[in-house]
């Protein structure tokens, strides 16, 4: 765009230029003619055939004969018989010539056509080379770009490494690396604390475990074990994520019946549930850790929403939905995050149950996503990788759009 910028204010300069020379040079020759004409008309008294009124343009006879000077002015009524005209009052007569403009504007417009070539191919070159010159650091650019979006999706040994060029794309390119290098130590830190802590409170937690059950039967009895069993879930949510926060878990796949196996985790959990199943479907996953995320998707309705908690299996897709306050925006816009629970109204918790179960479903590929219902309620939406029919020994009776009351 800037190379077309400067040939075409070039050649826009050379025209005005050129035609302001013509113009001039044309002015010229018939104000010499002019001279010779009127002069000739003082000695003799005759009337040249150019002073014929009938000839002279009307604007430019009345502008002669108002001033008796001479006027010079470019015919241009038609293009291709330009001319230049010069006329003089004397004595009360109209004295005109006229110059033929048309070689000059022939040769303006052959010079135009010649820069328009000339322009096209200096461009055509300018361009290909600006091109190829701009390549390189454009694709230094894009790399740096590329690290930065793997980066931002988790991948924390990404880095660009462009070279020490010297040049501001370098140094963001090192700026990034340094960055990335950062994040990853800050969050190495943050998993080997998580673990260090969870796994130094496993052996004082047994002993208020079994400190807890030789304690006799009270009132205080049932609260202190009730704390335990909250401490004892939490050390094991910790140790469950430092595990994940660690890449350290396989998933064991295997073809297994979504609505058999979402059914005995929701009946597992012991809470109020409406479950509706599609259908006989199945897929390719790890029926334990799809029994966790839905253990804990079920879990997190209940504590931070409102009855009816509906669970619906369809396909490979499959729903909990509560109908309390839904989820804070916070969680829709981030995601997650460990002992944040959002907004007050939620209720308690450490906010480790969705931590667990988004961690849960990259282990076995699948896509785990929150969202608000327009009339009310929190939507947790898990969707399987795959898509397979279940074969005809999964085929079992299915309590299908019915309360799964709590034992």
């Amino acid at each position: 765009m800037a190379s077309c910028a400067v040939a075409l204010a070039l050649g826009v300069l050379v025209h005005q230029s050129t035609f302001e020379r013509s113009m001039s040079l044309g002015r010229n020759r018939a104000f010499s003619e002019l001279l010779v004409v009127v002069d000739d008309y003082r000695r003799t008294g005759r009337t040249p055939a150019h002073a014929n009124p009938a000839e002279i343009p009307p604007v430019l006879l009345q502008q002669a004969r108002s001033t008796g000077q001479y006027i010079t002015w470019y015919d241009d009524r038609q293009p291709d018989i330009p001319w230049m005209w010069a006329v003089q009052s004397v004595g009360g007569q109209a004295v005109a010539v006229k110059i033929d403009m048309g070689p000059e504007i022939r040769s303006l417009r052959a010079l135009d056509r010649h820069i328009v070539m000339a322009s096209l191919a200096v461009l055509a070159v300018v361009v290909l080379l600006g091109t190829l010159a701009a390549e390189l650091p454009n694709r230094r650019l894009r790399r740096v770009a590329r690290t930065a979006r793997r980066i931002a999706d988790g991948d924390l040994e990404a880095r660009s490494m462009v070279g020490r060029g010297g040049d501001e794309i370098s140094d963001i390119s090192a700026t990034v690396d340094s960055m990335a290098d950062s994040l990853r130590d800050r969050l190495l830190t943050e998993q080997r604390f998580t673990a260090d802590v969870a796994h130094e409170l496993r052996t004082p937690l047994m002993g208020l475990v079994i400190s807890a059950e030789l304690l006799p039967a009270s009132e205080a009895t049932e609260l202190v074990r009730g704390r335990v069993r909250v401490l004892r879930t939490l050390v094991e949510d910790l140790l469950e994520i430092s595990r994940l926060d660690a890449g350290a878990e396989r998933a064991d796949r295997a073809l297994v019946p979504l609505g058999q196996v979402v059914e005995e985790s929701v009946g597992r959990t012991g809470l109020q549930v409406q479950l509706t199943v599609t259908g006989d479907p199945a897929a390719d996953t790890d029926a334990r850790r799809l029994d966790r995320i839905i253990a804990n998707l079920v879990a997190n309705a209940h504590r931070h929403g409102r009855s009816p908690v509906e669970v619906t299996v369809n396909d490979t897709a499959i729903v909990v939905r509560d109908h309390g306050p839904g989820f804070p925006d916070e969680l829709l816009a981030d995601g997650p995050q460990r002992f944040r629970t959002g907004a007050a109204e939620r209720g308690r918790g450490h906010g480790l149950g969705l931590t667990i179960a988004l961690g849960q479903a990259k282990v076995i590929g699948a896509r785990l996503a929150f969202a608000n219902a327009p009339d009310g309620g929190a939507i947790a939406a898990l969707h399987l990788r795959g898509n397979t029919s279940a074969p005809a020994s999964f085929h079992s009776a299915r309590r299908r759009g019915r309360v799964m009351p709590e034992p």
